[in-house]
């Protein structure tokens, strides 16, 4: 089974950090460059990380030259584990 989740990154910020807008949006702050590939390496292999995977494990489907990504990752993970496991809490119903 395979988790696909959309990323809107931000290159060049000086940190690696991960937030859950109010729109939906899960957006990456990374701190190398958009230059021949690096951001996406970095991404690539934050999300490896969080997710427990090798990077073989995790794929960029689209968005290569694009803020807005879409990454594939081989596991059993789901995207409310992969939000708990960066720090966030996924709200899916009101109360």
């Amino acid at each position: 089974m395979a988790l696909v989740i959309e990323v809107k990154v931000v290159p060049s910020s000086g940190r690696n950090k991960w937030v859950l807008e109010t729109n939906g949006t899960l957006k990456c702050f990374l701190k190398s460059q958009p230059e021949r590939g690096r951001a996406n390496q970095e991404l690539l292999k934050l999300i490896a990380k969080v997710a427990g995977v090798p990077m073989n494990d995790v794929y960029l489907l689209s968005g290569d030259k694009q803020k807005n990504k879409r990454v594939k990752i081989d596991s059993q993970l789901s995207y409310e584990q992969f939000l708990a496991r960066i720090g966030i809490e996924h709200q899916t119903s009101v109360f």
